[in-house]
């Protein structure tokens, strides 16, 4: 980490409060899929391509699903799509893959290696359902306590103080509609739902040259906003996110580590905790940080570049925005890296990979 920002409904003329039946769930017993493939289906060790192959089913193999994730985009046999079923063997299925009789049911999501069951919380009433994520927004319905959910991914809104915890998150049902997470339980253990529109997670690639032409445009939009030098936005980024194999970096798009420090701001979507490690002198120790979560790469570059436009102590290096060396060593000596070599590290990296030539 380098970085550090931190009613009533009228409806047709009619004035009233709609009370709606708890969400569907998922039917009774574990939802069954067969398998269409020319050949066979891979089966993984997580949600993507580049996680370990573990097997192989044939098509036609009828399969049993425990529960889905949100993994890297895949184009199958019966569509498109981000998820990925884990299935009672405890692996992995692209869903695109997998055709449901009569139509896809509503899988639960995973919390750790089981399904996480979703249920209100309140303490005594109903909870209620809003057109938004925030108490602002028009009441819709009502879901009454015990009801179980069905989520489609969450977004960050309102904080609220409920009767399980206090949360910025607000989940997404289904017809748009949305109810505070602060009231809602999952059991054994809560997913990592999507933030609502987020573009799925990446896979890191061994071709750097390639890694590098995935990012370039972000990094060369960040200095036509912001005037921060693509070459060094770049070498930033490479340096950051581990050529792109960071958690953080693929689950979530965040290039830079930048934390919440209780907001996401104006760009990021959201905000999720993961393991990190901080450092205070000489002693390293392991712990668990808020860090911002993008919609896409581009969202992690632009909330880049703003925050060195927006701090005044890095002012001095965009008089040096053509200069991209000078503008590495600037920020540098302004504080945004404690490591001694970091200005000389990113240099390297820009020669090494020629990466002024996305400067011009």
């Amino acid at each position: 980490m380098r970085v550090a920002t931190t009613t009533t409904v009228l409806i047709a003329g009619l004035s009233a409060i709609l009370v709606v039946p708890a969400p569907a769930v998922a039917r009774t017993g574990a939802p069954t899929a067969t398998v269409r493939v020319d050949g066979s289906l891979n089966v993984r060790a997580g949600a993507s391509t580049a996680d370990r192959l573990v097997g192989t089913l044939r098509d036609g193999t009828r399969v049993t699903v425990t529960c889905q994730v949100y993994g890297e985009q895949v184009t199958g046999t019966q569509g498109r799509s981000a998820n990925w079923n884990l299935l009672s063997s405890g692996r992995y299925v692209a869903d695109a893959y997998l055709r449901w009789t009569p139509s896809r049911p509503a899988v639960a999501w995973c919390g750790g290696s089981s399904a996480a069951v979703p249920t209100v919380r309140t303490g005594g009433g109903p909870l209620n359902v809003r057109a938004g994520a925030g108490t602002g927004h028009a009441r819709v319905g009502t879901i009454a306590e015990g009801s179980r959910l069905t989520v489609e991914c969450q977004t960050w809104g309102q904080s609220v103080a409920g009767a399980v915890r206090r949360s910025n998150a607000w989940n997404r049902l289904s017809g748009g509609r949305f109810v505070a997470d602060a009231y809602v339980t999952w059991n054994p253990a809560a997913p990592n739902l999507p933030w609502c529109g987020q573009a799925p997670p990446t896979v890191p690639t061994s071709d750097r040259n390639r890694f590098i032409q995935r990012i370039a445009e972000p990094a060369r939009a960040g200095f036509r906003q912001y005037k921060v030098p693509a070459s060094v936005t770049i070498a930033q980024a490479i340096q950051e996110s581990g050529w792109g194999g960071s958690g953080l970096t693929r689950r979530d798009h965040n290039y830079f580590g930048i934390k919440c420090f209780g907001a996401p701001g104006p760009i990021a979507v959201g905000c999720r905790s993961y393991a990190t490690t901080e450092c205070e002198g000489n002693r390293c120790y392991d712990t668990t940080a808020s860090f911002r979560a993008y919609r896409d790469a581009t969202g992690s570059f632009a909330d880049h570049g703003r925050f060195l436009n927006d701090n005044s102590r890095y002012r001095p290096a965009f008089a040096h925005s053509n200069d991209p060396d000078r503008f590495a060593t600037e920020i540098h000596k302004a504080g945004y890296a404690t490591s001694p070599t970091y200005a000389t590290n990113l240099i390297r990296l820009m020669k090494q990979y020629d990466l002024y030539r996305y400067d011009r």
